[in-house]
C-alpha cells in the first residue's frame, strides 16, 4: 500500500513537472538542434563575414590602430573583444558591446572591414537568443536555468516510474496499436535509455545560462571563488602602453600559445584580458588567461583552467560538452539528436496527458453525446 501510494505521488510530480516545463524546455532543445544544423548553414550563407578575402598571412595585425579606429566609431564607453581567426581562411571578428551591439568582421591581412552584424540581426542570432535567453536577456538565463534544475527531478522521477520489477528490463516500443500506444512505449523506454545522456545536456544548458550556479558548486565544495584581479588605485608610471605591447607581455607568459579572446576593458580601472587556447584546455576559444593593467601591462594574475575553482574551471569542459564541438562531427550529431529526444519528450507527454484526458472526459457518464457525422 506505502509503495502504491509513493508511486501515485511520483507520478504527480512527474506529471505536473512536465505540463508546466515540458513545453518550455521541449521548445528549447529543438531550437538548440537547430543551431548546430544552422552554425555552419550560416558561414556558408554569408562567406563575407567569415572568409577572408585576402590570402593568410603570418605577419599579426596591427591591434593598436584597430583599437583607436573602434574608439573614434563606438566611443570611449564601449567594450571590444578581439578574437583572432582559429582557421586559416576565417575572419578577424572584433565584438562590440556599447552604444552598438554587435561583432565586426575584418580581413586579418588589411583590418579592412568585410562586413558587420547586430547582436540581433539574422536568423541564427535569433535562434541562439532564444535558445540561451528567451530573448530576455538576464531574467530569461535565469527562467531557463532554474527550469532545467527542475527538469532533472523529472528526469529522475520518469526513472523510477519505469523502474522495472523484474530484470532485465523489456525494451519493446508497440507501434502496430495505435498512435497513443507507440507514443506512450516511445516516451517511456526513451526516456529511460537516453536519460543520463539527456541530463548531461539539461544540466550543462542551464550551466551555461545561469552563470552563479557556477559559484554555488564552488561554494559546496568549500573552494574560494576566484575573481578578476583589481587594477591597483593611483596612476601607473610610465607612458601608457599600446594594444599590441599589452597583448606581447601577456604572450610572454604563455609563449608560442594561440590566443583565443583579447578582452580590452573601457574603464581604466578594469583589468585587461587574453585567453588562450592552451593545448591541454578543452575549450574551443581558451580559458587559460593572462591578466594586465591596461594601462602599464603590468601582469595582475594569470590562470591556467585546471587553476580556477570548479565552478569557473567547469567552464572548459561544459561548453565544448554542451555545443557538441568536444568530440568533433560526431558529438555534434549526437547532440542535435539529444536536442531531438529531449524536444520530443517534453512536447508528447503533454500531448499524451491531453488526450487521455480528453478520452477520460468522453467516458464520462455525464459527457455531452458527440454529433454523429452526417
Amino acid at each position: 500500500m506505502a509503495l502504491a501510494s509513493l508511486r501515485i505521488l511520483w507520478l504527480r510530480i512527474h506529471r505536473w513537472t512536465g505540463l508546466t516545463l515540458g513545453p518550455l524546455l521541449g521548445i528549447t532543445a529543438l531550437l538548440g538542434a537547430m543551431l548546430v544544423v544552422a552554425a555552419p548553414l550560416d558561414r556558408l550563407a554569408h562567406p563575407a563575414l567569415f572568409t577572408a578575402r585576402s590570402a593568410q598571412t603570418t605577419a599579426a595585425l596591427p591591434l593598436e590602430p584597430l583599437r583607436q579606429r573602434l574608439v573614434t566609431e563606438f566611443g570611449p564607453q564601449a567594450r571590444f573583444t578581439l578574437r583572432p581567426p582559429h582557421q586559416p581562411g576565417e575572419t578577424y571578428w572584433v565584438l562590440v558591446r556599447g552604444p552598438w551591439d554587435g561583432t565586426l568582421y575584418l580581413d586579418p591581412a588589411t583590418g579592412a572591414e568585410q562586413g558587420r552584424r547586430g547582436t540581433h540581426e539574422g536568423a541564427y542570432n535569433l535562434l541562439f537568443e532564444l535558445h540561451s535567453s528567451l530573448l530576455l536577456d538576464d531574467t530569461g538565463k535565469a527562467v531557463l536555468a532554474i527550469a532545467a534544475i527542475a527538469y532533472l527531478l523529472l528526469l529522475a522521477t520518469g526513472l523510477v516510474l519505469w523502474w522495472p520489477r523484474r530484470w532485465p528490463p523489456s525494451l519493446r516500443i508497440t507501434l502496430d496499436r495505435g498512435l497513443l500506444r507507440g507514443l506512450f512505449d516511445l516516451h517511456r523506454t526513451g526516456g529511460a535509455l537516453l536519460g543520463l545522456l539527456i541530463a548531461v545536456s539539461v544540466f550543462t544548458g542551464a550551466y551555461m545560462a545561469w552563470r552563479p550556479l557556477g559559484g554555488f558548486i564552488s561554494s559546496a565544495l568549500g573552494q574560494p571563488t576566484f575573481k578578476p584581479p583589481a587594477v591597483p588605485k593611483g596612476a601607473p608610471g610610465g607612458p601608457r602602453l599600446s594594444l599590441d605591447a599589452l597583448v606581447a607581455r601577456a604572450q610572454q607568459v604563455f609563449p608560442g600559445q594561440p590566443i583565443g579572446y583579447v578582452q580590452v576593458p573601457s574603464e581604466p580601472n578594469r583589468a585587461m584580458r587574453v585567453r588562450f587556447r592552451l593545448d591541454d584546455d578543452p575549450h574551443p576559444n581558451g580559458i587559460g588567461s593572462v591578466w594586465l593593467h591596461p594601462l602599464s601591462g603590468d601582469v595582475l594574475a594569470t590562470r591556467r583552467w585546471q587553476d580556477l575553482d570548479s565552478g569557473n574551471g567547469m567552464v572548459a569542459v561544459v561548453y565544448p560538452l554542451h555545443t557538441g564541438v568536444l568530440g568533433g562531427p560526431w558529438h555534434q550529431v549526437a547532440t542535435a539528436l539529444i536536442g531531438l529526444a529531449l524536444s520530443g519528450l517534453g512536447l508528447s507527454g503533454v500531448w499524451l496527458w491531453w488526450r487521455r484526458r480528453a478520452g477520460a472526459l468522453a467516458a464520462r457518464p455525464d459527457a455531452p453525446p458527440r454529433p454523429s457525422p452526417r
